[in-house]
């Protein structure tokens, strides 16, 4: 048995293989972002220096490691063509804490792995903030802080739950300490925001749209934004999240105003805009909570005429009605929202701007132009043209779908004539390229339609997997019109509890196959409670609510300052407590007496009746009469031994009799059996 056999192995042995248990585990969540080489590698060395402790083998020579480590700095160089930055920093610290176990002989080298593990801890917060990420380091914490204790422990082969539980209850005092540091310690940005380069590589909107872009969000159920409204909300087919409005057209992309970037240097802009929108009906508040996606965009509810409330930022609206930022979202962003559910915008179109909204590249889709203007002949109305385009859709065979096959150069005759079917990007694109060929200004709208309310913290949950192309559409009497021609085709993924899904694994089919959905729902929704409230109450901890803090304990302008200062009295206020309490806690009972009953409670853990008031003499007995004892604490006879001599022998001169040197006898002999 496994269990038995490690009990029969020497003390460093033992030490060793936990160790790298812990190192194993600290560095687990790390695979995903380093390479596979580095992956590999330490893989490798961890499995090479574990076989080494079990079979008792000397470590390798010198030489083995200094090859090993000029190969891993080579390959780091060659995979980030540098050595410095986060992520090949987190790869050597990853290769070189692997590598300090092949040299693993003293106290001094455990200590060096430990720092090293403790330094890659952090690292994991580079790349995930989750509340998952935050429990499997909890447990790392617990790991490291075993085996630091256990390191200490020098006497014979104690039992590694002493240890576990000693560090659990170290973690369990320090926490109040550690409670007090996040809530005082000062918030610098962007140390405590997530790093720039951290959503590399995520799925997202963009200021383009090609076939099959949006498609890809449609797979992926990460969440985009949280939304809580504090009043009743609005219908589900009114939350539609504006994000990039695509107007340029060549062919086969779709591509937003290069305008976009004008509206972030020109103030003026955002003006202009908003005097061409005007709102009516009851407003709608709510309060956003945007996950980072590397874009500048805040996406708001149709309409919004004022800017959102975002702390430390000034947003900026476009032409398009679209609010975004001076500088891309890579950290999460909470911001306040007031829009209206009815609207009109950019009653006055001038000329050039109709011009632009009605452009096609030549060339394109010569079926759907021709049908267009056939169609314009017969519906002269653009109203009434739009409404021919949705019944063409609702009855001429139309299909929503997620697999569509690849669109070829003239995409829009295919979804119209020949393939009949696509998903909402499909749909909306070759709806607005109909419009166009027909006269009718339109552009294509991206964004997220819809959501999940949570019925546990009342929060709508907006995925990936809820973006959503649609289309806007100038009358001469109305100004931009929303239409979704994906809800004439599938009216259930519009305006319903109907969402995109990723479709099941075959493992994950076998595992959740047999569940409930009802009972999966609420597992899941049950989930999203408690990480939003993780992001809510810990990730966004900011240093304005710092300063709320202050405010409500009597600051009436809170500063650095006075953050520092009060972090600096709670925490010499709190070492004052603790040096009372350990003084008072001293001469309330006698050192030694306490010793001899840390000795009884090692007889009680081994099942052996003591008597309540033993003396150190009787323990020995005991000891003597239980070969167990003696196996498992073969020098805790001495050790009872030097205790009593200690209470009870003669003192040399100027040896026992100070006391000073008494109690150092006794701190003595408490490490030696720790």
């Amino acid at each position: 048995m496994l269990p038995t056999a490690l009990t029969r192995l020497p003390r460093d042995s033992r030490d060793t293989l936990f160790l790298l248990l812990v190192i194993s585990w600290v560095a687990l969540p790390m695979a995903s972002q380093v390479p596979l080489w580095c992956s590999l590698m330490a893989a490798g060395v961890v499995a090479w220096r574990g076989w080494l402790a079990w079979h008792g083998l000397p470590l390798p020579r010198p030489l083995w490691r200094l090859g090993l480590l000029a190969l891993a700095v080579a390959a780091t160089w060659l995979t980030h063509h540098t050595l410095l930055g986060r992520d090949a920093g987190v790869t050597l610290v990853v290769v070189l804490l692997t590598l300090k176990t092949l040299e693993l002989r003293a106290r001094r080298d455990a200590f060096v792995v430990f720092f090293l593990s403790f330094f890659l801890m952090l690292t994991q917060f580079f790349y995930s903030q989750s509340l998952l990420t935050a429990a499997a380091m909890l447990l790392a914490l617990w790991g490291l802080l075993t085996a630091l204790v256990n390191t200490h422990m020098t006497v014979g082969k104690p039992p590694l739950w002493h240890a576990a539980r000693l560090a659990g209850r170290m973690t369990l005092l320090g926490a109040p300490i550690m409670l007090v540091l996040f809530m005082l310690f000062p918030r610098l940005a962007p140390l405590w925001g997530l790093p720039s380069d951290a959503m590399a590589g995520r799925s997202g909107l963009s200021s383009s749209m090609s076939v099959g872009h949006i498609a890809s969000l449609a797979l992926d159920d990460s969440v985009a934004m949280r939304v809580r409204f504090p009043d009743p909300p609005p219908t589900s087919a009114q939350l539609y999240f504006r994000g990039p409005v695509l107007t340029q057209f060549d062919g086969q992309q779709w591509r937003a105003l290069p305008e976009l970037d004008a509206a972030l240097l020109n103030p003026a802009g955002a003006a202009l805009a908003a005097s061409t929108l005007t709102v009516q009906g009851v407003p709608v508040n709510y309060q956003v909570t945007l996950e980072p996606n590397q874009q500048p965009w805040l996406l708001t509810l149709d309409a919004t005429p004022q800017a959102p409330l975002v702390p430390g930022h000034t947003p900026r609206m476009t032409a398009d009605f679209q609010w975004v930022l001076t500088r891309p979202v890579n950290e999460r962003l909470r911001y306040q929202a007031t829009s209206f559910t009815r609207y009109q915008a950019g009653l006055d179109l001038p000329p050039v701007e109709r011009r632009r909204h009605v452009a096609l590249p030549p060339g394109f889709n010569p079926r759907t132009q021709l049908w267009a203007l056939e169609l314009r002949q017969s519906h002269p109305n653009p109203a009434d043209l739009i409404d021919a385009l949705l019944n063409q859709l609702r009855t001429g065979g139309y299909r929503y779908t997620l697999e569509p096959g690849v669109y070829g150069r003239h995409s829009a005759d295919e979804f119209w004539f020949d393939r009949k079917l696509g998903f909402c990007e499909h749909i909306a694109a070759a709806f607005v390229i109909a419009l166009r060929a027909a006269g009718v200004p339109a552009r294509v709208v991206t964004g997220y339609q819809g959501g999940e309310r949570n019925a546990l913290d009342g929060f709508w949950t907006v995925r990936q997997s809820d973006a959503h192309a649609w289309a806007e559409v100038w009358l001469a009497d109305q100004g931009w019109l929303r239409v979704d021609p994906t809800a004439a085709v599938a009216p259930a993924r519009v305006g319903s509890l109907l969402r995109l899904t990723t479709p099941r694994g075959a493992f994950t089919q076998a595992l959740l196959g047999s569940v409930s959905p009802a009972f999966a729902l609420n597992l899941r929704a049950a989930w999203d409670a408690v990480n939003n409230g993780w992001n809510q109450w810990v990730l966004n901890y900011t240093q304005k609510r710092q300063f709320d803090l202050l405010k409500q304990l009597g600051f009436a302008s809170p500063s650095w300052e006075n953050l520092i200062a009060l972090l600096g009295g709670v925490l010499a206020a709190t070492s004052a407590v603790g040096a009372l309490w350990s003084v008072w806690q001293r001469q309330r009972q006698d050192p030694w007496l306490r010793l001899l009953a840390r000795a009884r409670a090692l007889f009680v853990r081994a099942k052996i009746a003591v008597p309540a008031h033993s003396t150190p003499r009787q323990l020995v007995e005991l000891w003597q009469q239980h070969p167990s004892m003696q196996a498992r604490h073969p020098q805790l006879r001495a050790w009872l031994l030097q205790l009593e001599a200690v209470r009870y022998q003669k003192p040399a001169p100027n040896t026992l009799a100070n006391p000073h040197t008494h109690l150092r006898l006794l701190r003595q002999l408490r490490r030696s059996l720790s």
